[in-house]
């Protein structure tokens, strides 16, 4: 008999998620107790918005916490993914080159370069 650990999301008595790590229940978790910050704070506001719009609209940002965050940063829209301009710089064996041309191995990060 094979045992299965579960971690189940819960509010307000009801069941929103489960998952097989308690990391992504928690983060979950976090992003749901954030999405109800925005609903309280959406109400709160002189906007005139029913509970239900203030919830889609609070899970919505409270989901794209990342871009949000981008925004208020840089007050500029987060680039889509795929459109970035990047190069990476990889080897099948994280190779470095060094300035004679030669391959050196190395446990060297492999990054991103954005192209000009």
């Amino acid at each position: 008999m094979a045992v299965e650990t579960k971690f189940v999301v819960v509010r307000k008595g009801e069941e929103k998620m489960t998952f097989a790590s308690k990391k992504e229940a928690d983060a979950y978790d976090k992003m749901l107790d954030m999405a109800e910050a925005f609903t309280d704070w959406l109400l709160q506001s002189e906007l005139a918005l029913d509970e239900a719009q203030a919830e889609n609209i609070a899970l919505f940002l409270a989901e794209q916490k990342d871009g949000l965050q981008h925004i208020l940063r840089t007050s500029k829209l987060p680039e889509a993914p795929g459109t970035a301009a990047t190069v990476a710089v990889e080897t099948a064996e994280h190779a470095e080159v060094d300035n004679s041309g030669n391959e050196a191995t190395g446990d060297k990060k492999i990054r991103a370069v954005k192209a000009a």
